[in-house]
């Protein structure tokens, strides 16, 4: 393994360079890479141009009226980074409204005359495009059999849960959301994750972009299982803007908050990071949906019943 100087630009992509061993190469973050939080201490050469504090409704229409008016919604810190001297800038081109896309990095690249840093852009779609983006990792960072070993013991993580999920076919149907105003279903990776847990994806396609639903998507679906989980949100922000849905005609008449199954979950720091950690993402459905059988202490932390008292029937 080579010695590199890293700056990585999205989460996922800062979490795959430490599981690679690669943590101390890191020179520079962005302002969402936060794990594991020894990178915390890194300069942080992004921010955002919108409130993230601000609810799923305020912060739709600022990040909108930014991409309507041609504007970038990350600005990035070019003299820092310059003078962070990285040999690997890590970013993406998955999702321009979730984190730092190639476009920022590449404007913010175009002065310099020096020595250009390496670019790995990754594109995750699906749990295949993840083990794919972890190998593209790898190959910059000189770091192949470490890649190679980690693909590979998260594979067996995934194995050791799916080998208890009871292989009948599923009885629990399941939505995601993903944004709560406007509303937002999951697809990308998460409707394999579902799957692997033992549930029935109903909004969402496998390898396909998130796409918007109505309400009435939702309340057609009626499913068991209710999963908020909004992109980038911590469960007490997520907790704040629940009066968003609890609110609307035909809330109660859903069969998930009829039968307590209305669960929510930090989108944070899980789910929406296309890295090692969707791992603990699966563990999180496997132990929400079946507890009986998994239990791997995320209750309480990772995720949580809307309603704590509520006992799911």
């Amino acid at each position: 393994m080579g010695y590199h100087r890293i700056v990585s630009l999205i989460a996922s992509s800062t979490e795959i360079t430490a599981a690679l061993g690669c943590a101390d190469h890191l020179v520079g973050r962005s302002h969402e890479c936060d794990y594991p939080p020894d990178v915390q201490r890194l300069p942080v050469v992004t921010r955002p141009t919108f409130p993230t504090a601000a609810p799923s409704g305020d912060i739709d229409r600022s990040v909108k009226s930014l991409l309507e008016q041609g504007l970038s919604i990350y600005s990035v810190d070019v003299d820092l980074l310059r003078s962070l001297s990285p040999s690997v800038i890590i970013t993406q081109t998955q999702c321009e409204v979730c984190a730092v896309s190639l476009g920022d990095v590449e404007r913010a690249l175009c002065e310099w005359i020096d020595s250009r840093p390496q670019i790995v852009s990754l594109e995750p779609n699906c749990l295949a495009d993840v083990w794919s983006d972890i190998r593209r990792v790898a190959a910059a960072l000189d770091a192949h059999d470490e890649g190679e070993t980690l693909i590979r013991n998260l594979q067996h993580r995934i194995d050791a849960i799916t080998e208890q999920v009871d292989d009948t076919p599923p009885e629990l149907t399941f939505v995601s959301i993903e944004w709560i105003e406007p509303l937002m279903t999951a697809g990308n990776w998460m409707p394999e994750l579902v799957d692997l847990a033992g549930a029935c994806n109903l909004l969402g396609t496998a390898g396909e972009h998130s796409p918007w639903m109505t309400w009435e998507d939702l309340v057609t679906a009626n499913p068991d299982v209710l999963f908020i989980s909004p992109c980038g949100f911590t469960i007490e922000q997520t907790r704040r803007d629940m009066h968003k849905l609890t609110e609307r005609d035909g809330w109660d008449s859903l069969k998930a908050v009829q039968t307590g199954r209305v669960y929510l979950a930090d989108g944070n720091q899980y789910f929406h990071r296309p890295g090692p950690r969707l791992v603990e993402s699966l563990e999180i459905l496997a132990e929400m949906l079946d507890p009986g059988t998994f239990d791997f202490g995320h209750r309480g932390v990772g995720w949580e019943p809307l309603n704590p008292n509520a006992n799911p029937s």
